[in-house]
């Protein structure tokens, strides 16, 4: 396990919002959930006991999971950032060397990744690729859609 996982400030307040809101209602309406379906009787033939239990279960663990996460997290602000350079936090603009197609990547902490809307884990094969280099260089990366190679057009921050 990491000692300290990078985050954007964004990526931090989502991970926060998301900790409250399962704590403060998912779990009550967990709990409320138990509660009406002990109501039902024998627990052992009870599937909505069950279904709430493991719900319940699921639930707990994600918080504690995001506890970890947020305690353990060392926020960084792009907007302080500036450079040619690929590092978290950056907005590349790649071109795919062999089909031409052009995308913007970010890359930022794994807790914050969504690929459809190019945000990239630090920790992805592209982004360990592309780490450390600069504007006008190529990096070839296997990727799960076999082998690409990407140039960096641009690279900024904030």
């Amino acid at each position: 396990m990491m000692d300290k996982y990078p985050i954007t400030k964004e990526g931090f307040a989502a991970l926060e919002e998301e900790l409250q809101h399962i704590k403060f209602v998912k779990r009550p309406e967990i709990t409320e959930a138990i509660a009406v379906a002990r109501e039902h009787g024998d627990l052992k033939e009870n599937a909505e006991y069950h279904a709430a239990r493991e719900q319940q279960s699921f639930n707990e663990g994600r918080i504690k999971e995001l506890e970890t996460v947020i305690g353990h997290a060392q926020i960084i602000d792009p907007s302080t950032m500036s450079g040619d350079t690929v590092k978290f936090g950056a907005k590349v603009l790649v071109v795919d060397e062999d089909t031409d197609v052009e995308e913007t990547l970010t890359i930022v902490g794994e807790y914050e990744t969504d690929t459809s809307a190019g945000k990239i884990s630090i920790t992805a094969p592209v982004s360990r690729a592309l780490i450390g280099k600069s504007v006008g260089d190529s990096v070839a990366v296997r990727t799960p859609k076999g082998q690409r190679t990407y140039e960096i057009l641009e690279v900024s921050f904030g």
